[in-house]
């Protein structure tokens, strides 16, 4: 199952794109509602390595799960 990126709570740091073995993660548009930029995770290229997770010093921006109602994506 893909993971999810909490637009909320993501802070733009892009620690998980560097990370990401198949460039799944993506900035989003603008600001999110904390003022920071955010990424979000294409959930069909997403392989589950959990590296993201490891690598994100932000705690619950990433969830180990398919969220779309918690991760916003480009319109």
């Amino acid at each position: 199952m893909p993971h999810s990126i909490v637009t909320e709570t993501c802070e733009g740091i892009a620690d998980c794109v560097e990370a990401c073995p198949v460039a799944c993660i993506h900035p989003g548009p603008g600001k999110n509602s904390k003022g920071t930029d955010w990424f979000w995770i294409d959930f069909a290229v997403c392989i589950d390595c959990g590296i993201c997770l490891q690598v994100c010093p932000i705690e619950g921006a990433i969830l180990p799960e398919e969220r779309p109602d918690l991760q916003k994506t480009p319109s």
